[in-house]
């Protein structure tokens, strides 16, 4: 597996091994069944009608930040429970992504941090397909997505939802590891069948 070669230096593709693990919290509790907001956001492919692109079946991954590689991580991000692991768990979608694309599904990755970032690491990783921009927190109010505040940064906090016909039908809630989190939606979508 290729992942994220250029982020190795920092070390950012592989996780420690004493990573706090993130506890369910019950804040993404009532999510499934609910719409997928009738909103359009900014996108590493130009603006992007999140229902309109979820088609018969979505794979909405919602990260904090991936790593920069001109800054260091904010203070103390290794021990916030699900902080890190987000170059390593966009890299396992982008690795996944035809097969979850062979599974009816299409991939997007969104995350709070500036379009110019995810625009940088979309093109150092070779992402695929659009990483969305909510910048300005429009899910957390539309869907209650929970996020967490650090370093005067308010992020969404990491769980994927995978939406059918635009309704959610399933919440990874907390994800651990990231890193191997796709292989579980990919599992998911095979139990699950045609979309």
């Amino acid at each position: 597996m290729e992942c994220c070669v250029a982020m190795e230096r920092r070390d950012l593709s592989r996780l420690p091994p004493d990573l706090p693990v993130p506890k369910d919290d019950g804040a993404a509790d009532g999510l499934e069944g609910r719409r997928i907001p009738d909103v359009t956001l900014a996108s590493t492919h130009g603006p992007l009608a999140l229902r309109q692109a979820s088609g018969e079946r979505l794979v909405l991954y919602v990260y904090p930040r991936t790593g920069d590689l001109a800054r260091p991580s904010p203070p103390g991000w290794d021990e916030i429970p699900g902080a890190r692991g987000c170059t390593p768990e966009n890299c396992g979608f982008r690795d996944h992504e035809e097969e979850l694309r062979g599974l009816g599904a299409t991939v997007l990755g969104l995350s709070a941090q500036p379009l110019e970032e995810q625009r940088a690491f979309a093109e150092r990783e070779r992402i695929p397909y659009p990483l969305v921009n909510d910048a300005r927190l429009v899910l957390a109010r539309e869907l209650d997505l929970p996020t967490f505040e650090v370093a005067g940064m308010v992020l969404y906090k990491r769980l994927t939802l995978v939406a059918e016909r635009a309704t959610i039908a399933k919440v990874f809630y907390p994800v651990f590891p990231p890193d191997r989190h796709p292989e579980e939606v990919v599992a998911w979508l095979r139990g699950r069948g045609a979309a």
